[in-house]
């Protein structure tokens, strides 16, 4: 049996015997150097960054253009850190599915330093502190997905978190964005030193609302007396604070008990998934696809190890911008989100079975080549129609990614304005196009609003993904029921969800697109099966 604790180095027979690639430097001396000059630190130390960016760390400490390791903070959730990070030391087992079902491992020990950083936690909230205070700090990357940003609620007022951040001590912060900020002011304080700021999160503009989020605290500050403006002013000098824009891609499922069974088939010891007290899915191992894509508006004020030497595009905000939108908005996320509803709905576990129904992909092929692609401006660094051809063909298909629309489906109320609002903007900026031509966006719409009363296509009651305002859009929904086909109530019931320009967008029906999105519901609701019918109709 061979261990993640066991030493690669000395031993690294035993890892290439299990066909492991390990690294090729001494872990010991990374983590020494990070201690002392740390470069990067990433909050959010889920299976994405653990799939991703620590690979790509991995590939610069071996090719020698980094030096030191990641500093990791999770804000979320302790038992990451404890469970997870800690008693490995920091180190996990990366596995590659590829799509001609063979699987390919490597032992990642790029991570230097592991913290859960919150208030709660004295000794890494004042550990984290210091390292910003360190010069050779160069930059911030980010993955705590869309949610991990916001600080108003349904109305656009602040949160009460947020009220609450902007009036206390900066060490007393709650949010995520108050928490960084508390940061960047003990960054200034020690010298102003520059520093780059990379949301990584899955989501349009993502540097733009990164930056709006920590301008929103900081100025809540500065409003109560508790800041300068010279800190306003450090803040928004991009030779100091940059908060570059990026695109990322890779599909990183939760760790697989399939792929567990197959590493422990295969001799190696540490395949127990941790199911935390917080919902989170994390392993010692992590399982991920092959395909990836990272592309950063190169901006960075403080200077930055060689990404571009592992697979990082480095370019300028417009095309990161153009690639962002490419998949964002139009060529991936939209496919997947669309699975996921209705793979809740049709009750599938599993994208890839998805991919075995002619009817899902006909919804999907529609949406991405007829509806979405039209309007995609090639980012010219990745081609828009290779791209969505092989994610249907290739990707989405590949049964070793064991991903499942439940996944996806988290959080779908946060996604639903970028990954369908921007392509009706497009629309409706086009004097050439009519809003109303869509016909997938607004059924794939109805679906979500369908998938809000949590019952499928055969009748039965199921659990909705998590979701911010699963509450709030659960009571809307609620004189609706399975059947229920009054066109009076299904208007009355969707108008206040469909007019919500947080959740949409747009107003629905002030663009002229909500009597399509009830027409679809009604359709959608006709009874059991009706949702399997509608597709094939479709």
């Amino acid at each position: 049996m061979v261990s993640i604790k066991d030493d690669y180095l000395n031993d690294e027979d035993k890892f290439t015997s299990h066909d492991i690639e390990v690294p090729k430097y001494d872990f010991k001396k990374v983590k020494k150097e990070t201690d002392k000059n740390p470069i990067w630190v990433h909050f959010g130390g889920g299976n994405l960054f653990r799939c991703f960016h620590a690979k790509i760390a991995q590939d610069l400490l071996n090719s020698g253009d980094l030096k030191s390791g990641i500093v990791v903070a999770e804000t979320y959730d302790e038992q990451v850190i404890d469970d997870i990070y800690q008693p490995y030391n920091n180190k996990m087992l990366q596995v590659v599915m590829k799509s001609d079902d063979s699987y390919q491992k490597t032992l990642i020990a790029s991570v230097g330093e592991s913290i859960y950083y919150n208030h709660s936690n004295q000794d890494g909230w004042a550990k984290l502190k210091n390292i910003f205070e360190n010069p050779s700090l160069q930059f911030v990357t980010m993955s705590i997905t869309e949610k991990g940003y916001i600080l108003t609620d349904m109305n656009g007022e602040l949160t009460e978190s947020a009220k609450k951040d902007i009036t206390n001590d900066p060490d007393e912060a709650s949010t995520n964005m108050a928490a960084i900020a508390r940061l960047l002011l003990a960054r200034f304080n020690a010298g102003k030193y520059p520093i780059a700021m990379v949301s990584t999160d899955n989501f349009s503009e993502n540097g733009q609302r990164f930056e709006k989020e920590i301008l929103t605290i900081a100025n809540g500050w500065l409003d109560n007396n508790l800041v300068t403006k010279d800190f306003i002013d450090y803040l928004k000098d991009d030779s100091k604070v940059s908060f570059p824009w990026s695109m990322i891609d890779r599909i990183t499922p939760n760790p697989s008990e399939k792929v567990s069974n197959i590493l422990s088939e295969q001799g190696f010891d540490d395949v127990d998934i941790l199911h935390t007290d917080k919902h989170t899915n994390i392993a010692p191992f992590g399982n991920t696809e092959e395909t990836h894509y990272l592309v950063i508006e190169d901006n960075f004020p403080n200077g930055r190890p060689k990404l571009e030497n592992a697979d990082v595009i480095m370019t300028d905000r417009k095309t990161v911008n153009d690639a962002d939108q490419m998949k964002v908005t139009a060529c991936l996320n939209p496919l997947h989100t669309s699975l996921a509803i209705f793979g809740c709905l049709l009750g599938y576990t599993s994208i890839a079975d998805e991919m075995n129904n002619s009817n899902l992909v006909k919804l999907i092929k529609g949406l991405g080549f007829d509806e979405d692609l039209p309007v995609v401006k090639d980012p010219k660094i990745i081609d828009p129609t290779k791209f969505i051809n092989e994610l249907i063909n290739k990707r989405l298909p590949n049964k070793n990614i064991p991903d499942t629309p439940q996944r996806i489906a988290s959080d779908t109320s946060q996604k639903i304005p970028i990954r369908y609002g921007v392509t009706i903007q497009h629309y409706l900026d086009d004097e050439n196009r009519d809003v109303k031509d869509l016909k997938y966006i607004p059924f794939i719409l109805a679906g979500w609003c369908r998938y809000i009363l949590a019952v499928d296509d055969q009748g039965n009651s199921f659990t909705p993904s998590p979701d911010p305002l699963l509450d709030y859009v659960k009571e809307i929904m609620e004189p609706i029921e399975l059947g229920t086909q009054d066109d009076e109530l299904i208007h009355k019931t969707l108008k206040p969800l469909l007019s919500n320009k947080q959740i949409f967008a747009h107003d629905l029906y002030e663009i002229g697109l909500a009597d399509k999105v009830e027409a679809n519901f009604k359709e959608l609701n006709n009874g059991k099966e009706a949702i399997a019918k509608a597709l094939s109709n479709l």
